[in-house]
């Protein structure tokens, strides 16, 4: 019986310690739903949730949001076992699936709330996605439009948006078709 106890309790601290490596992680790269489904394909990651950050406004609704008046853009806040991925791995699959060249938003999307950016919590985050930013400029030659915002709050979005990709499959596959992501992200990032 006490080796059963004892058995137990390491497995219960084992659990404790695996959730202090749990970390958070706040990128906007156009539409939600779209980097919902590609981080969680990323073994590591342990969940997605759809909000909006870097406004002025407690609590925005998506209609807020999308009619520009509140200064949020579309954001995913990530969590992330820090002990299975970096962070600045999960800041290259941000690269991968954004059109860092865009300035007007993303893909088919347009306007103030479908800008990139990446929102840091620390000095050491910011100074690794400046440095990651500028190396894409110089791979490209050519000047990035992400966003760096020291991270504030985050709001997450109505429930509907939450696994939107999963939830409304063809819906889903028609938008991301009609905005060519995919075609896109594979001419910059294939070369």
């Amino acid at each position: 019986m006490k080796q059963f106890i004892f058995i137990l309790a390491i497995l219960c601290f084992t659990n404790l310690a695996r959730a202090e490596n749990l970390q958070k992680v706040y990128f906007a790269g156009g539409c939600f739903w779209c980097m919902e489904e590609a981080f969680d394909k990323v073994m590591g990651v342990k969940k997605t949730t759809s909000g909006y950050s870097g406004g002025h406004i407690k609590n925005p609704t998506y209609e807020q949001v999308v009619n520009e008046n509140t200064g949020h853009l579309e954001v995913v806040e990530i969590v992330y076992d820090s002990d299975v991925i970096s962070y600045p791995s999960i800041m290259d699959i941000f690269f991968k699936n954004i059109d860092p060249f865009d300035a007007a938003g993303q893909f088919c999307d347009k306007g103030e709330s479908y800008r990139s950016a990446i929102f840091y919590q620390n000095e050491t985050q910011k100074k690794i996605a400046e440095q990651s930013i500028e190396q894409i400029e110089k791979k490209f030659d050519k000047k990035t439009f992400i966003l760096l915002k020291p991270f504030q709050e985050f709001y997450e979005a109505e429930e509907y948006h939450q696994d939107y990709y999963q939830n409304n499959f063809l819906k889903y596959l028609a938008y991301k078709k009609a905005c060519q992501r995919e075609e896109i992200l594979n001419n910059i990032w294939k070369k």
